[in-house]
């Protein structure tokens, strides 16, 4: 235990791998907006020894800045992963199989695909599709494999528009990201969970909007893989960063189908 000790205090480093929730983030219109107001501020109650104390309310959805989808996100023809009844789950308004609160905290090898690198660019075109020839072209790139019970971070270099809130969402551009296709080759990986920088882990055309979801059917209906949006994979590329220890810990909301996160990638130093 002090050796592991050792190395966490002395010999590694942690990568951010979050963006940061506030009023005026970019959302899916899907999902509702994240809020924040200051219920007690410093002075409206002062104890007798001097102190005082503040406190917030927060408002938001399951799927708000970065975030990991629970399996019960997502249905096919009425049911979820495992063939487990969509409306029977849900029934006294919240999920009582497959909610967030039963995925359990994730410490695994990570992969950077990182395919906007790869494509010698720094942003992927908008509405371009990520296909497997592309996520064996960043695997290669990276020289780690992908194998069983990873976490496989795609990058389209989509988070430099993340202050600008109608570019991120894209409706009228489209929005890059892993295709029907791409999402199957990573499910043969065994892939345990994977994220991306943009707002819906799909391969989204100019103005085709969230109107069907076959990357999200594919990993999480079919293949029971937990997906991460709203990532900023943007320092992890700048530091060429390939492989690493990757840490997720969903909030454990009873019934939920997403939760916030702030995910982690431990790297030496």
């Amino acid at each position: 235990m002090s050796a592991l000790l050792d190395a966490i205090t002395s010999g590694v480093g942690v990568i951010d791998l979050a963006q940061p929730l506030a009023a005026n983030i970019p959302t899916s219109p899907n999902h509702p907006g994240f809020r924040m107001a200051l219920l007690r501020r410093h002075g409206d109650m002062v104890r007798p020894d001097g102190g005082s104390a503040a406190n917030e309310l927060i408002t938001t959805g399951g799927h708000v800045g970065t975030h990991v989808d629970a399996l019960a996100h997502v249905s096919h023809d009425g049911r979820l992963h495992g063939g487990v009844d969509a409306a029977e789950a849900q029934r006294g308004g919240r999920f009582g199989r497959l909610g967030i609160d039963e995925m359990s905290p994730m410490v695994c090898r990570g992969v950077l695909l990182d395919v906007a690198a790869a494509a010698g660019v720094d942003v992927l075109p908008a509405g371009h599709g990520i296909g497997p020839d592309e996520l064996a072209g960043a695997e290669a790139r990276a020289g780690v494999a992908v194998g069983r019970g990873d976490a496989v971070l795609v990058r389209t270099g989509w988070a430099r528009y993340w202050d600008d809130a109608e570019a991120y969402i894209g409706h009228e551009s489209g929005v890059p990201g892993v295709t029907e296709d791409g999402a199957r080759w990573l499910a043969a990986r065994g892939t345990a969970v994977t994220g991306a920088d943009t707002t819906a882990y799909e391969h989204v055309g100019p103005g085709a909007g969230h109107r069907v979801l076959p990357v999200h059917r594919v990993l999480l209906v079919e293949h029971g893989i937990h997906i991460v949006e709203h990532m900023n994979l943007e320092e992890a590329s700048a530091r060429g960063l390939t492989e690493f220890v990757f840490v997720l810990a969903p909030l454990k909301i009873v019934g939920a189908t997403g939760s916030p996160v702030r995910p982690l990638a431990v790297v030496g130093r």
